[in-house]
């Protein structure tokens, strides 16, 4: 036995060619793209509910753009979803003050109305209108 020494079950790795590498390539487009657009497709649609239910049931009091000039006045006002006062809170607490209502105000209770996720809509939605 010579002093040879014989290496079994390893092979040498081949270089990636460039064919290869351009294919492996393409595939990792085309799964980045198609998961975008899955994500995009589902935001356009979570906004587009969220604008329904504003509609159906905020806008009379928040007015439409959010600024809490809806046709219904309370005292106190309803608050103005575009202020730096709603926006700095954290969105669980907002989804909170939704779902919930709020003490002493004319913000009632949307949780017997609107699941979880409708909730999550609109507050997307409240989340677009321009500052």
């Amino acid at each position: 036995m010579g002093g040879a020494t014989v290496q079994r079950g390893k092979r040498k790795r081949q270089p990636m060619t460039s064919p290869h590498l351009f294919i492996l390539c393409l595939l990792t487009m085309a799964c980045c793209l198609a998961v975008s657009t899955m994500g995009s497709e589902a935001g356009e649609q979570n906004l587009a509910r969220g604008k329904k239910l504003y509609e159906k049931y905020c806008l009379a009091c928040h007015g439409p753009l959010g600024r809490g000039d809806g046709a219904v006045q309370f005292d106190p006002p309803v608050a103005d979803l575009t202020s730096s006062e709603v926006l700095t809170k954290p969105n669980s607490r907002l989804l909170q003050s939704i779902h919930e209502g709020r003490p002493n105000t004319a913000m009632d209770t949307w949780k017997r109305v609107m699941s979880d996720e409708a909730t999550r809509d609109v507050l997307a939605y409240i989340l677009t209108f321009p500052r």
